[in-house]
């Protein structure tokens, strides 16, 4: 048992982060930045008494206004910017600041640190070639004011400079601020976004199963439906064929009712396989639900060998047909059958506190590496030998077993995964359940029907809603 997935979810795993930030966020950053640059430069001016160039600190201020209002003017509010677009507006912001630290003082300056805030914008939401870039210019910017710039000075003349130690430790301060923040908003923002996007695979394998299950039980409800007029027609077309035994032409034809009849009563049986979500199938006993799940990966040339059974002698529990638990379970089957040899054994044991799932192969087993990071979405890991024999071109993502795992968990599931052999072990030492083991528990009461509901009447059945 390895990680599988969904050939058609393999677009998930691009990091596509065009379009990803609106113009009208990075307009409303840049007002407030404008707003508190004016008021620090005139906070500084009037009423600190320190001697600013005001011309050309208002001549960049103007500037930021300007491109503000051309953005407006231009762009709709709602538009979404490419991943060069937007780093340029960036970059224009980490100009406009380095600017105005030049005109005040550079690294002296104690709102040098606001240089941080483009870079970490970047690392946020924009690739990472462009936060290499803005990151590579910004190191340079700040170096560059840390030793040209125009000197703070006081009214009385008297030049505001720190110790130059002391500069040069705030250099070093937000060098590494730049690259820390860049990398920690990345990871975090990295974590985020793979998190969302597969809980949206996870939100449509779940969507899937319903639809397959609201289809079947539109099924199961006409095959109910039908049935007693199906079998009027085949037992009024079987005595037509017996009254026109003398006449083989007309016979044929009753005969032939009766055959299109039992087609119909078939076609109708094996759509109905896809869901049963009529009433009388909203549960069904442990057994019959794991057995359903795991039917579609029956005939893929490994045995499946089912065994049910209770640890103190009580009877098979009746549970819920969630889909979340069908496709759950079917997931875990699938990871089972794609990576054994020969076998797969599914197990299933309750009492009366909990319900117990065990699936376990005889193949190679989940990598060491990847053992403490299994139900993660979007794993990374080389192509092992191993895995390429079993399996050649195949490349895991991890999703299959997330979408397993919350999926199940949603159902009140605590799910464990190990290895069952000892890997000091010969292969002959193992026994035949070597390969990959997985534990899935649910107290009983999360998914167990409750033994008066299940005994009494069904009731009509609802149409389904669309």
């Amino acid at each position: 048992m390895a990680l599988t997935t969904d050939p058609s979810l393999s677009l998930l795993t691009q990091d596509l982060r065009s379009g990803w930030i609106r113009l009208r966020t990075l307009l409303l950053l840049r007002w407030l930045a404008i707003l508190g640059q004016t008021v620090t430069i005139v906070v500084a001016s009037f009423v600190l008494g320190l001697r600013v160039e005001l011309g050309l600190s208002f001549l960049a201020i103007g500037s930021a206004v300007l491109s503000n209002m051309i953005a407006m003017t231009v762009f709709p509010p709602n538009q979404r910017l490419r991943d060069w677009d937007a780093m340029l507006t960036l970059l224009f912001d980490l100009t406009q600041l380095s600017f105005l630290l030049f005109l005040t003082g550079g690294l002296n300056n104690p709102f040098a640190l606001l240089i941080l805030a483009p870079v970490t914008i970047s690392a946020t939401a924009l690739t990472l070639r462009s936060t290499l870039i803005l990151g590579t210019i910004s190191v340079a910017m700040i170096t560059m004011v840390a030793f040209y710039h125009i000197p703070l000075r006081q009214a009385d003349g008297t030049i505001m400079e720190l110790p130059g130690l002391i500069l040069f430790g705030f250099w070093i301060a937000i060098v590494i601020g730049i690259v820390f923040l860049s990398i920690y908003a990345r990871r975090v923002s990295l974590e985020v976004h793979t998190m969302s996007r597969a809980l949206l695979a996870t939100q449509e394998a779940l969507a899937r199963e319903q639809k397959l299950t609201d289809l079947g039980g539109v099924v199961a409800a006409a095959a109910h439906e039908l049935g007693t007029p199906l079998a009027t027609i085949k037992l009024a077309s079987s005595e037509l064929a017996e009254e026109l035994a003398d006449n083989a032409e007309l016979a044929a034809d009753a005969r032939l009712i009766r055959e299109q009849a039992d087609r119909c009563r078939d076609i109708l049986r094996d759509m109905g396989r896809a869901g049963k979500d009529d009433l009388h199938m909203r549960s069904a006993p442990f057994g019959a639900v794991v057995r359903e799940a795991a039917e579609p990966h029956g005939d893929r040339g490994i045995a499946l060998h089912f065994d049910f059974s209770s640890e103190n002698g009580g009877e098979q529990p009746v549970i819920y047909r969630r889909p979340e638990i069908i496709h759950g379970i079917r997931n875990l089957v699938q990871n089972a059958v794609d990576f054994a040899r020969a076998d797969v054994w599914v197990d299933g044991r309750w009492s009366g506190d909990d319900i117990r799932l065990r699936l376990a192969d005889d193949g190679a087993g989940f990598p060491p590496d990847l053992l403490g990071h299994l139900g993660d979405p979007f794993l990374r890991r080389g192509k092992a030998a191993r895995n390429l024999a079993q399996r050649p071109g195949y490349e895991g993502m991890g999703l299959g077993l997330f979408i397993a795992k919350t999926l199940l968990e949603r159902s009140g599931a605590t799910i464990t995964f190990r290895n069952a052999s000892d890997p000091f072990l010969f292969e002959g030492e193992s026994g035949a359940r070597r390969g990959a083991v997985v534990d899935v528990i649910w107290p009983a009461a999360a998914i167990v029907r409750d033994a008066q509901e299940a005994k009494g009447a069904l009731g009509l059945n609802t149409r389904i809603n669309a």
